[in-house]
């Protein structure tokens, strides 16, 4: 392997246990539908302050939770967090059993809501979330079965290891390698020669081809894997292709939003670094090599041969032009068009493109100045007496 149900279903508390209310939301519906999740064992407050590596410091730390949901639909039985201080009005009129909250925060939660401490209260409520709902963190697939289905194409060739789940109307080519506990979901295409890793996930309709995939990746539906790079010398007689031979590869715990598009490399490979996340409908073109634990939001797109070193944010509708360097733990805010090299740790913002500083400036400046003008215009309209 490379490399190395109804809504008013009533929620079940253990014999004995204290419960701290009903299972449903103030609307008296469950704040997920067990059509789609199962709905878990309550935990006490204790144990997911554990889990989220906080510390109760006021409340019952024995009462169980049975669910999760925002401050403003909070009851009695739900777990939620505050971290943003726009939402401190809601904290102080949630009705939540219990929340993860900051030092700052802790004297302006409810008395009668418990208190777990946490400095990064966001992901400690997402650890104890993914403790009530396992099955959220990682796609089970379309059909939620196991094994090949006969509905399948499985080429003789190719290598599964134990564990693997292919869904119906999916293609798994010559030659692919599959790693223990992957799920190929219905319709999705492994072309010839790919090799996926262990416990990762293919999304309905996806395609993989050209391509390394590591362990514990998740490729949401729609993604397109491995295709031409967008490569042609051009030429007053017409544009000639350009030959893409190289390859994609992804390594482990990076996760690939819906309908996102990464091109092979041309004569090198096309890298996505560990841990990185993508969000939907980004566009990553050919030799592109992105670092470790980056973030990329939706609609990027990166133009082929830019390096990303590790920990660059970029957000939502950044564009990046060709062969450019973002040095690590840089940052691009949403809707910017970059042009140039970004140093190690800079925040850039703007069309083109500059140090968010000198971006603000000039904001301020051409706003001043056209306020100046706004005012010598309404001066040169008031009728002289």
């Amino acid at each position: 392997m490379f490399p190395q149900g109804a809504p008013d279903n009533p929620i079940r508390h253990p014999a004995g246990a204290p419960a701290c209310g009903d299972a449903v939301a103030a609307d008296g519906v469950l704040m997920t539908d067990p059509v789609f999740f199962t709905v878990p064992e309550p935990m006490t407050i204790e144990r997911l302050a554990e889990i989220g590596g906080g510390q109760v410091v006021r409340g019952d730390p024995g009462l169980f939770v049975a669910s999760v949901a925002p401050l403003d639909e909070a009851g009695p039985s739900h777990l939620s967090f505050i971290d943003n201080p726009r939402y401190l009005g809601q904290l102080a009129e949630t009705r939540a059993a219990a929340v993860f909250c900051p030092p700052k925060f802790v004297d302006r939660v409810p008395e009668a809501t418990a208190v777990i401490e946490a400095r990064q209260s966001y992901r400690a409520f997402a650890k104890a979330t993914a403790a009530l709902y396992p099955e959220a963190i990682r796609p089970v697939g379309v059909v939620r079965g196991s094994g090949i289905s006969p509905a399948a194409h499985v080429d003789p060739s190719a290598t599964l290891e134990e564990g693997v789940v292919i869904e119906a109307g999916a293609v798994v080519g010559p030659r692919v390698e599959i790693g223990a506990g992957t799920v190929i979901a219905a319709t999705a295409v492994v072309g010839a020669g790919v090799r996926i890793g262990r416990h990762g996930y293919v999304g309905p309709g996806a395609v993989v081809q050209h391509a390394l995939i590591g362990d514990r990746v998740i490729i949401h539906s729609g993604v397109r894997i491995g295709q031409d790079g967008f490569g042609f010398a051009m030429g007053p007689g017409g544009h000639l292709k350009v030959p893409q031979i190289g390859r994609v590869v992804v390594q482990n715990d990076v996760e690939i939003g819906a309908n996102t598009t990464i091109d092979r490399g041309a004569n090198r490979d096309t890298i996505i670094g560990e841990g990185t996340k993508i969000d939907n409908q980004v566009q990553i073109g050919h030799n592109v090599v992105v670092g470790r634990h980056c973030v990329i939001v939706s609609q990027v797109g990166i133009s082929g041969s830019t390096v990303l070193e590790d920990y660059v944010v970029l957000a939502g509708k950044v564009g990046l032009s060709g062969h450019l360097k973002l040095g690590t733990g840089a940052q691009v805010g949403g809707g910017s068009n970059v042009a140039h090299d970004i140093p190690a740790g800079e925040r850039w913002m703007g069309t083109p493109a500059q140090p968010i500083r000198e971006w603000t400036q000039e904001k301020r400046v051409v706003a001043e100045l056209a306020k100046a003008r706004r005012t010598r215009d309404t001066k040169d309209e008031e009728p002289t007496r």
